[in-house]
């Protein structure tokens, strides 16, 4: 491996960016990854993250402590809000306000230090929730923003914000990640899982996650609830 090839990864401990965590692996990169503890409903997702980036052997492993949940505005980060368990029309509550945009921009001050011009993230624009900064769109305003925004960019360097599931439907990320030996029963996608990680399975989360797999024609090793 080419020591100099460095990534900061973000991961969530979901399905989604343990894939891409592989994913950078494979293709080579020194992984750093970070996960971030921005007062979310519960902290299984935290442990997962720990433990997927433990065994996909990540160079290191951050946890940025924010406070999200000061502002409000999603059911993740406010128990006044309900967390939907039926399908829904336009932004759907679950959304953070903001969230990509904060994280992405903490991944950029890690990755200036570690000297890594590579971040990975896991966003995709074909089965997610409607969330506005998971499309191309913010990330092509968040890569010109940060080539602009450091003294890499402007002393010449190039970021590269890299989303490879961006394209990709459920069932292929799951294929994915089935091909790359990851193994899922580690992970926690659950919009409201209990303290030991256990899934609601009626989420907007569980569903499209539940759904991938059938459509992958792979075993769910998703850990429920009931």
């Amino acid at each position: 491996m080419n020591s100099s090839k460095k990534a900061v990864v973000l991961v969530s401990g979901g399905l989604d960016s343990t894939t891409v965590l592989a994913l950078a692996r494979e293709q080579g990169y020194e992984c750093y990854s970070l996960s971030f503890d921005y007062g979310q409903r519960h902290r299984a997702e935290l442990f997962a993250a720990e433990r997927v980036s433990k065994t996909l052997g990540d160079v290191a492993h951050k946890v940025v402590r924010l406070n999200l949940d000061s502002i409000g505005g999603s059911a993740l980060t406010d128990d006044n809000i309900a967390v939907p368990e039926e399908a829904s029309e336009g932004i759907p509550v679950t959304y953070v306000p903001a969230r990509n945009t904060v994280f992405l921009s903490i991944a950029l001050g890690w990755a200036e230090v570690l000297g890594a011009q590579d971040i990975f993230i896991g966003v995709n624009a074909v089965d997610y929730s409607g969330y506005p900064d998971c499309r191309p769109a913010f990330i092509d305003a968040f890569q010109q923003l940060a080539n602009v925004a450091t003294q890499v960019g402007v002393e010449g360097g190039r970021y590269e914000i890299h989303t490879p599931l961006m394209d990709l439907g459920k069932d292929d990320i799951v294929k994915l990640g089935a091909r790359l030996g990851v193994d899922y029963s580690q992970t926690v996608s659950c919009y409201q899982a209990t303290d030991d990680g256990l899934a609601c399975g009626v989420c907007d989360a569980c569903r499209l996650r539940r759904e991938g797999f059938e459509n992958a024609g792979l075993e769910d090793v998703t850990r429920y609830a009931s």
